[in-house]
């Protein structure tokens, strides 16, 4: 660890776990959820909202971003904290997820991922040295290694190829990392576990970019179509080859549920669209379960969705209001909604960092899940 980035675990109950990331930009209390900025931008909210929602980082994409505005004119503009207005940790993702799902517009090598712009039809070559100066360009605090993520379920010759490149994607990323970065700048490199849902691969992964020694550690590639029961079984046989004394990052993952349940199993990090998401579609995530406001049940319910949550969109506003918003297909439900989601992923999280110190967190898991079962009635 360095003075860019200290992990400091605070508590521990079961394999769940409580800790600290300590960066230049601010402190990230874990477990914690990330909410996801892809453009910039957390779809539908201020960042002052995102903030105030309890948000200690916030997740670009580098996909994205590198076609449009681009990568060079985002740094001529003074980096994402300087454009979004969001001056706390941001992680940017390498990029790799994005074009795996470009199948049919892409070319992979060795060397890199040729792929054409679903925008515009450019050509673009992502390597792991670009991906690199492209985060930094960014100004990224913590940078993801490229690597290669595949569907599932897949043979596994096509799983073991996969994850041995991004391992030989890994070294390229971290020498990149090291020659481009200067200590001071406040920025960390995380490698990707990779090995879909074959424990044996899952470890040779864990176990080579261990031999890196990076700051932190991600499992890719799950949550792509496997059952949730094979995906927490993978985290349970990669946890025990990751470092204790370092994070570990579960990407792109999810529900409240995969959250809870994942937390249980020694995660300390979340991102996924589907708070937001979800929120443009008229769904809403409560301590009573989920929503959908576009029900006619709502139509004449005067009730918040929680008078006790703190968050205005949820305390402040009727379940018949919200209900004529979404049905009316009016963007101040898609705002409402979206705003709820995240202060509810954010506030579940912060409930996991109290029960982990109290010592009750499968206490906690189960009264959340009885809320669930048991709804608003």
């Amino acid at each position: 660890m360095t003075p860019d980035f200290q992990f400091t675990l605070h508590a521990q109950d079961g394999a769940a776990r409580c800790g600290t990331i300590a960066m230049p930009r601010g402190e990230i209390r874990t477990p914690t959820f990330m909410p996801v900025g892809t453009a910039g931008t957390v779809k539908g909210l201020y960042m002052d909202q995102v903030r105030d929602c309890g948000a200690d980082i916030v997740l670009g994409n580098t996909y994205h971003l590198m076609l449009r505005p681009g990568a060079e004119r985002v740094a001529k503009l003074g980096g994402l904290h300087e454009m979004s207005r969001w001056a706390y940790p941001i992680l940017t993702d390498s990029g790799g997820f994005q074009v795996m799902s470009l199948a049919s517009l892409r070319k992979l090598t060795e060397e890199g991922v040729m792929f054409q712009s679903h925008i515009d039809g450019s050509k673009h070559n992502l390597t792991p040295e670009r991906s690199i100066e492209i985060q930094h360009l960014l100004d990224s605090n913590i940078i993801m290694q490229l690597d290669e993520c595949i569907r599932l379920p897949a043979p596994e010759e096509e799983v073991a190829r996969a994850m041995r490149l991004s391992l030989r994607w890994a070294e390229r990323s971290k020498a990149a990392f090291d020659a481009l970065v200067q200590p001071g700048e406040g920025r960390a490199l995380f490698g990707i576990v990779q090995g879909g849902t074959l424990p044996h691969l899952r470890r040779e992964s864990a176990e080579a970019l261990v031999r890196l020694d990076l700051p932190g550690y991600a499992l890719g590639g799950l949550a792509v179509g496997e059952p949730q029961a094979e995906m927490l079984a993978t985290i349970e046989a990669t946890e025990p080859y990751l470092p204790r004394e370092k994070p570990r990052y579960l990407m792109g993952v999810g529900t409240p549920d995969d959250m809870i349940e994942a937390v249980a199993r020694g995660i300390d990090m979340f991102d996924c669209v589907m708070p937001t998401r979800a929120g443009r579609h008229g769904t809403a995530y409560t301590r009573f379960g989920k929503f959908n406001l576009k029900n006619a049940r709502f139509a004449e319910d005067t009730r918040p969705l929680d008078e006790a949550s703190a968050c205005p969109a949820t305390n402040g506003y009727s379940r018949a209001y919200l209900h004529h918003l979404v049905k009316s297909d009016e963007m101040l439900g898609q705002m409402l909604l979206s705003w709820n989601n995240i202060a509810y992923y954010l506030a579940l999280m912060a409930g996991a960092r109290e029960a982990i110190k109290a010592g009750r967190y499968s206490d906690y898991v189960a009264a959340t899940k009885e809320g669930w079962a048991r709804g608003d009635s």
